[in-house]
């Protein structure tokens, strides 16, 4: 009997032999199955993007490292506050709408960027960088404890960022990104 040219199989050959049959097996590229599961799309969409990135030339400068300086959503006094006055019928309507904001509205501030992600599934995103700011204002609320920040960008468009905690710092901190003079335009503190 010929001897057989398939080395013995042993546990340290058997996961390479296993993912060489499972990759022979199926010998269509992976991105032309339809993704089935969220899941499986958010990692398509990374896959793509990080395919596309690397497509870029070695020649081209690195680039920076993003650090984040703020990430969260509305503050938690704004529920809350509307929750307690949403007992009164007049109320329920503005409840409501702080209900939406506490779980579909979160803020992100980097050194790079400012990204505003909403909607039920978190797949309405908007990013602008902090060279097209032209102007930041706060509008606090309550007592103060969380605020309004209205950017206004050099287009003319006005981001209005709504129950941000810690506002005015952050308010601060875009205009020294945005390398504008650190005077911020608050005005007076308007309901909740």
């Amino acid at each position: 009997m010929a001897a057989s040219s398939i080395p013995p199989l042993t546990a340290a050959t058997y996961g390479v032999r296993k993912s060489i049959l499972l990759s022979t097996t199926f010998s269509f590229p992976a991105s032309s199955l339809p993704p089935t599961t969220k899941s499986q799309r958010h990692i398509q969409r990374l896959l793509q993007a990080s395919s596309a990135a690397s497509a870029v030339p070695s020649d081209s400068k690195p680039a920076k490292k993003e650090t984040v300086y703020f990430d969260g959503g509305a503050h938690y006094g704004d529920l809350l506050a509307n929750l307690v006055l949403g007992l009164t019928i007049l109320w329920l309507p503005l409840t409501l709408a702080a209900v939406s904001r506490a779980f579909n509205l979160r803020y992100r501030f980097t050194n790079l960027r400012v990204t505003v992600i909403s909607g039920l599934t978190g797949e309405d995103r908007s990013d602008f960088s902090y060279k097209v700011i032209k102007d930041v204002q706060v509008v606090p609320r309550f007592i103060g404890e969380w605020g309004d920040i209205i950017i206004t960008l050099k287009d003319g468009t006005k981001v209005d960022l709504r129950s941000v905690p810690k506002f005015r710092e952050i308010a601060k901190y875009c205009l020294s990104m945005a390398d504008q003079p650190a005077v911020l335009k608050e005005s007076g503190a308007k309901g909740f």
